[in-house]
């Protein structure tokens, strides 16, 4: 079975951090592309990062650049989104997906969320 498993969402203060994980089972990992994506109550879910696990291209929501970092441990079949300077309007689930490119944003498959809320 394919399995997204996101992890490390919490609680922190603005300006704090903290590292997302998304460890994925059941497809082949270096075929595909991996997604954070986020949602807030009332708004449309969006994209905040991607990498290609076969190059490790990376991709930045303007949002989020230079405060967050995707990377990749293909040994582990593991991404990691480290979010530094957080703010209350990073508050969201975030899901993690694995797709094709990171382009098109087409999902092949999905994680369930982890919660992260900033306080400020």
């Amino acid at each position: 079975d394919v399995q997204l498993q996101a992890s490390g969402g919490g609680l922190v203060q603005a300006g704090g951090s903290l590292r997302l994980s998304c460890a994925a089972s059941g497809f082949t990992f270096d075929d595909y592309a991996i997604g954070w994506f986020r949602q807030a109550p009332g708004k449309e879910r969006e994209g905040v990062s991607c990498i290609s696990s076969s190059d490790g291209s990376t991709y930045y929501a303007d949002s989020v650049k230079g405060r967050f970092t995707i990377s990749s441990d293909n040994a582990k079949n593991t991404v990691y989104l480290q979010m530094n300077s957080l703010k209350p309007e990073d508050t969201a689930v975030y899901y993690c997906a694995a797709m094709g490119f990171c382009a098109t944003r087409l999902v092949d498959y999905w994680g369930k969320g982890t919660q992260v809320t900033v306080s400020s």
